[in-house]
C-alpha cells in the first residue's frame, strides 16, 4: 500500500513523557527518513505464512503492543514496523502519519488487551488510548491493535491502515491543520447574508437548485483533522475551532419573504393554491417568492391568461402606437363583437357609453379595450402590436433570473388569428403570463423603466428595447392610482399611500383565476390565485399583505 505524503513537518520540538503513558519523542530530521542509526528491525522470527490459530495471550499481546507503540511514538518507525505482520506497508505509513498530522507529541496509555479479536481470527485484541499534538491542537481518541503469533509462537502486530485511525482504509491518510472549506455546507442565504432559503417552504427546491448551481463566496475551512482519500474526497475526524460556511447570497429579503409564506396561506383563499413575487422595482431585485398547491412554484412557473392585469399593457401600446390619451374616449358597452366572437363584461361592470380609456381602465371594462386594441392595433389582420409592445417596452422573453433556477416564460403570440386577435387585449385567447411577469410589468410602470427581474446579485440582465416613454409612464401611473383608490381595486387597497394596481379576472375551463398585480414606493407584487373569483377578493388578500409589510 502506497500512502500519500499530504504535508511536510516544519521544525523540530522537543517533548516530555506524559503521566501514565509512554512512548513520548523529540521530532527531528530523522523522523522524515523514519530510522535513525541506533535503529535495528525486531521481530524477524515472525512467519506470516504459518499463523497459529490459537491467539497469544493477553501479557505476550500487551507486551508487543507496548513495544509498538514506544517505538512508534519514540518515531523508531522502522523498527515499530518491523513488529508488524507486513513492514513494507507499515513503514510508510507511520511516516505519512506524522508528516500529515504536523505531529509534535504522540503519547500512547491504557494499553489491556481484551480478549480474541473479532476483527483478526486467532489475534489478541489490545486496546489503548492516543493523544496526539497535531497541527492545530490536541487530538485524543481510542484505538485497537490485533496482535498475532506465529506456529512457532513469534507475536506480531496485525497491520492494516486502521492502525493509524479507527476505520481508515487503504487509499486514505490523515491531515490536520487548517481544512479546505467545505462545499457540502454551502449555505444559500437571503441577502442579510445569514438567513437560509431552505428554512422556507416555498423556496427549499428552488435552494437546492441554486447551491448546485451558483458559485459560493468566502468560507473558511475547519482547524482539525482529517481523513483523505483518491480524489481528494475529505472527511471530518475532529475540529478544533470551526470555520465559516460558504455562502450564495441571494435578492430575497428574509422578512418580506415570511410574509409572502404567510400570504399565500390567507384564510380568505380557502386553500385555493395561490402564487406571489414581490420584486425591488428600482432594480429587478426578487424580494420574495411564494406559492402553494400541488403542480408546484406557480409563482414562477404557473403559467395562465392573466386577464384585464394584460390592460396595462395594451395600455401602453394605445398610448405608444396609436397615439391615445388617458382621456382618449373608450365607450363602455354590454359587449362588443370582433372576428364575429362576442365579448363580454365582468359582472358588475356598467355600460358607460361616454368613458374614458382612464375610466374604462379603472372599472376594468372589456369591452372598452376590445374594440379600442381591435380598431387601432389590428392592421390587415396583422395582430402582432401587442407582442412588439410586451416584448420592446415591457422585456417580455425568456429570462435567466440567476443560479439554474427555471421559470416559464410568458406569451403573447405575434401571429394570432380569430377572435383571439381581440382576446389577447383582455388577457385571454393565447395569452400567458406568471405572476413573476406581472410583477415585472407593475415594476416597469412605477420605475418609468424594464429590469429584468434576478435572484442573484451581479446576474446579468436583459434590456428591453427601448425605455417605456415618460408620458406613457405617467399615465399608466395616473390610471393604476385611480384603481387601488376608487377602481377595482379599492375593496382591498384602497388607503394604502403610493399605490397603483391592476386586478384581473381571467377564465379557464369551468373556473376562473384571480389576479392582482400593484406597487408601492418600495415594491412591486403580483399574485395568482387559481379558482379564485376575481382578482380583488382572492389575489388582493395576498397583494396587501406584501404592500403593507413594505
Amino acid at each position: 500500500m502506497n500512502v500519500a505524503v499530504k504535508m511536510g513537518i516544519a521544525g523540530a520540538c522537543a517533548v516530555v513523557l506524559a503521566a501514565g503513558g509512554i512512548g513520548a519523542y523529540s521530532v527531528v530530521h530523522g523522523l522524515v527518513s523514519g530510522t535513525t542509526a541506533s535503529e535495528s528491525p525486531v521481530g524477524d522470527s515472525f512467519d506470516p505464512s504459518a499463523l497459529s490459530s490459537s491467539p497469544p495471550s493477553n501479557d505476550k499481546a500487551v507486551e508487543l503492543a507496548r513495544s509498538f507503540l514506544d517505538d512508534w511514538s519514540g518515531q523508531r518507525l522502522q523498527r515499530a514496523a518491523a513488529a508488524t505482520d507486513a513492514p513494507d506497508t507499515a513503514a510508510p505509513a507511520l511516516r505519512s502519519y506524522a508528516q500529515g498530522l504536523h505531529l509534535k507529541n504522540l503519547v500512547f496509555s491504557d494499553v489491556v488487551a481484551v480478549g480474541p479479536s473479532a476483527a483478526a481470527p486467532g489475534g489478541t485484541k489490545v486496546t489503548f488510548h492516543v493523544t496526539a499534538q497535531v497541527a492545530g491542537g490536541t487530538w485524543r481518541y481510542s484505538s485497537a491493535v490485533a496482535v498475532l503469533q506465529s506456529r512457532n509462537g513469534a507475536p506480531a502486530v496485525h497491520w492494516n491502515n486502521s492502525v493509524l485511525y479507527p476505520g481508515l482504509t487503504g487509499g486514505q491518510s490523515l491531515t490536520a491543520g487548517k481544512l479546505p472549506r467545505d462545499l457540502g455546507a454551502v449555505r444559500v442565504v437571503a441577502s442579510d447574508g445569514k438567513t437560509e432559503l431552505a428554512g422556507f417552504p416555498s423556496l427549499r427546491q428552488m435552494a437546492a437548485t441554486i447551491r448546485e448551481n451558483a458559485e459560493p463566496t468566502g468560507g473558511t475551512g475547519d482547524m482539525g483533522v482529517a481523513a483523505v482519500g483518491p480524489g481528494d474526497a475529505r472527511r471530518t475526524l475532529h475540529v478544533f475551532v470551526k470555520g465559516r460556511a460558504p455562502i450564495i447570497k441571494t435578492t430575497i429579503d428574509a422578512s418580506l419573504q415570511a410574509v409572502a409564506e404567510e400570504a399565500v396561506e390567507d384564510g380568505h383563499l380557502q386553500e385555493k393554491p395561490a402564487g406571489v413575487v414581490a420584486l425591488d422595482w428600482r432594480n429587478g431585485h426578487i424580494l420574495a417568492v411564494a406559492h402553494t398547491g400541488p403542480d408546484g412554484d406557480i409563482a414562477i412557473n404557473g403559467i395562465k391568461s392573466p386577464g384585464s392585469t394584460m390592460k396595462i399593457i395594451t395600455s401602453a401600446a394605445l398610448f405608444d402606437q396609436a397615439g391615445l390619451t388617458a382621456n382618449s374616449p373608450a365607450p363602455c358597452a354590454n359587449s362588443v363583437t370582433a372576428n364575429s366572437q362576442v365579448f363580454h363584461n365582468d359582472p358588475g361592470v356598467r355600460a358607460n357609453p361616454g368613458a374614458t380609456l382612464a375610466q374604462a381602465f379603472a372599472v376594468s371594462c372589456n369591452t372598452s379595450f376590445i374594440k379600442e386594441g381591435f380598431h387601432h392595433l389590428v392592421h390587415d389582420g396583422d395582430a402582432s402590436a401587442l407582442h412588439d409592445e410586451a416584448v420592446n417596452v415591457f422585456g417580455m422573453g425568456s429570462w435567466s433570473i440567476g443560479g439554474g433556477v427555471a421559470t416559464t416564460d410568458p406569451s403573447i403570440p405575434p401571429d394570432v388569428q380569430g377572435g383571439d386577435q381581440a382576446a389577447q387585449f383582455i388577457g385571454q385567447g393565447k395569452v400567458t403570463a406568471t405572476p413573476l411577469f406581472m410583477a415585472s410589468v407593475a415594476a416597469t410602470v412605477r420605475n418609468a423603466g424594464f429590469h429584468q427581474p434576478i435572484i442573484l446579485p451581479g446576474q446579468e440582465q436583459e434590456r428591453a428595447p427601448r425605455p417605456i416613454s415618460a408620458t406613457t409612464a405617467g399615465y399608466l401611473q395616473t390610471m393604476m392610482r385611480d384603481v387601488a383608490t376608487s377602481g377595482t381595486a379599492a375593496p382591498r387597497l384602497g388607503g394604502l399611500a403610493d399605490v397603483g394596481a391592476k386586478t384581473g379576472t381571467a377564465e379557464e375551463g369551468d373556473h376562473t383565476n384571480g389576479w392582482l398585480t400593484a406597487y408601492n414606493s418600495r415594491v412591486a407584487v403580483a399574485a395568482l390565485v387559481e379558482g379564485g373569483r376575481s382578482g380583488v377578493d382572492s389575489a388582493g388578500y395576498v397583494v396587501r399583505r406584501l404592500l403593507i409589510a413594505r
